[in-house]
């Protein structure tokens, strides 16, 4: 996936409210536009995530057999590592990455 390859930030950073809501129409729009984008993203890493953890599934339910393994860790790690879906997003918006059509209402507002 890209997001694996993405230089987002991983850190909170501040930004422009004006830089950022030339790229959409408006400011209200922009944070609807990211916060999808910001959803579709986390929903494919949770995915990969989660079939990456299936692998280490055990079949048996005993309390007794809970144990440490380390390539799990690993995996777990790598993915708390990686930049937030919201700066990924914010980065995409920043790169023009991202498609979005504006709703019917404003078209039909555009007509008239």
């Amino acid at each position: 996936m890209a997001y694996k390859d993405s230089t987002a930030e991983r850190t909170t950073i501040t930004r422009d409210l004006k830089e950022m809501e030339t790229s959409v129409g408006n400011i209200y729009e922009t944070i609807v536009v990211l916060s999808k984008r910001s959803n579709q993203i986390n929903v494919e890493m949770k995915e990969e995530l989660d079939q990456k953890l299936d692998e280490f599934a055990t079949s048996t339910d005993n309390l007794e057999e809970i144990f440490e393994n380390r390539e799990q860790i690993e995996v777990s790690r790598y993915y708390e590592r990686l930049p937030k879906s919201g700066a990924i997003a914010m980065q995409e918006l920043e790169q023009e990455k991202i498609f979005w059509r504006p709703t019917e209402e404003e078209e039909e507002e555009s007509e008239n």
